[in-house]
């Protein structure tokens, strides 16, 4: 399950001065593998300064395109950020996860109007997403509101450019800018108002059949809060977090004793005993098990388990529904043990 791959970087494109976009050589033996649905990410897994490093990156080359791209964007004081804009040249070879994710778009024949808000580096997915959908049917037609401080700073910004001449008459991207005035653009960041303008406004004839949001928590619940405001169903809005608020483990402080834990990972099952107060996952790993994990935040799906005797809660979740906790399915990394025995299974999700 969580089997890396040694892949080797193709192609080391500059996006920005603080962005730059990785593409993967994928041998023949790996491609069934590594086959993707537009809006998923991948797990790379490098060693820097002797420790190891994982991090997630959204794929932003559309499947049909035979290509396995992502692109990264430096985060100031980011570790694997800095190394891949810094230091990775074509030639190099990164372990790599299979793709994963629920942040997709899922293909058939009818006509479909889609409407999407990315800032910064959210729109990585995205791309992925929109070309995926102008592609399917040509009568699809696609939204982006696209947040950025320059236009300097805008990944993916000629890819985008191309994308509206090729599709001059079904794709439309409202560009914003916080730190730039420019023509036809608008002047601050993504808001109630911005949401509103698209909506009801610019766009106004558009039944949209799906909203995708990613990029930072606070635009994500702007936007999420407005349109459903507006009357969009809750189920029509998709969202991933790349970075999600930090969260006070409150429910630690309260949790005492041990827990007996039994751990199903690739069919080989593991026992251990844990303190309650500590993450599911991170007594996992304490113990060498090989379990899938990336972000180690809850803003991913990499360490999602099922709870198949026992019970836990969670610190907090943004990813799975209701339904899916109800079923017993938890974020590990997010996870801690109320009683005297867990069993969780890495294998059933």
């Amino acid at each position: 399950m969580s089997d890396f791959h040694a892949l080797t970087v193709s192609a080391v494109d500059r996006l920005t001065p603080n962005s730059v976009a990785l593409t993967f050589d994928i041998p023949e033996n790996l491609a069934t593998t590594f086959s993707f649905n537009a809006g998923q990410y991948i797990t790379l897994k490098h060693s820097i300064d002797g420790q190891e490093v994982r991090r997630a990156y959204s794929i932003s080359s559309a499947p049909s395109s035979g290509k396995l791209t992502i692109g990264i964007k430096k985060v100031v004081d980011g570790t694997f950020s800095v190394y891949a804009n810094e230091n990775i040249q074509v030639g190099d070879t990164l372990d790599v996860m299979a793709p994963e994710g629920r942040f997709v778009f899922e293909r058939d024949d009818s006509e479909k109007t889609i409407a999407a808000f990315a800032a910064g580096s959210g729109i990585t997915p995205i791309m992925s997403i929109a070309e995926t959908v102008l592609e399917n049917n040509n009568t699809n037609r696609f939204v982006l509101v696209f947040g950025n401080q320059t236009p300097e700073e805008t990944m993916y910004r000629e890819e985008l450019l191309q994308l509206q001449e090729k599709y001059a008459n079904r794709f439309f991207v409202q560009w914003v800018y916080s730190r730039s005035t420019e023509p036809d653009c608008l002047f601050g960041r993504i808001e109630t108002s911005t949401v509103n303008l698209i909506t009801k406004n610019k766009f106004k004839t558009f039944h949209f059949d799906a909203f995708y949001l990613c990029g930072p928590e606070t635009m994500i619940n702007t936007v999420s809060d407005t349109l459903k405001a507006n009357g969009i169903s809750e189920d029509k809005i998709l969202f991933e977090l790349f970075t999600s608020t930090d969260t006070e483990d409150t429910l630690a402080e309260n949790l005492d004793g041990k827990t007996q834990v039994e751990v199903l990972v690739e069919d080989e099952t593991f026992s251990f005993t844990m303190n309650k107060r500590a993450l599911v996952l991170d007594a996992v790993l304490k113990e060498n098990i090989d379990a899938p994990y990336s972000c180690q935040g809850g803003v991913c799906s990499s360490c999602i388990a099922r709870v198949t005797e026992g019970k836990a809660e969670m610190v907090k979740n943004q990813i799975l529904t209701d339904a899916e906790v109800e079923e017993g399915l938890i974020l590990t990394c997010q996870a801690h043990a109320l009683t005297p025995t867990l069993k969780v299974d890495y294998d059933d999700v």
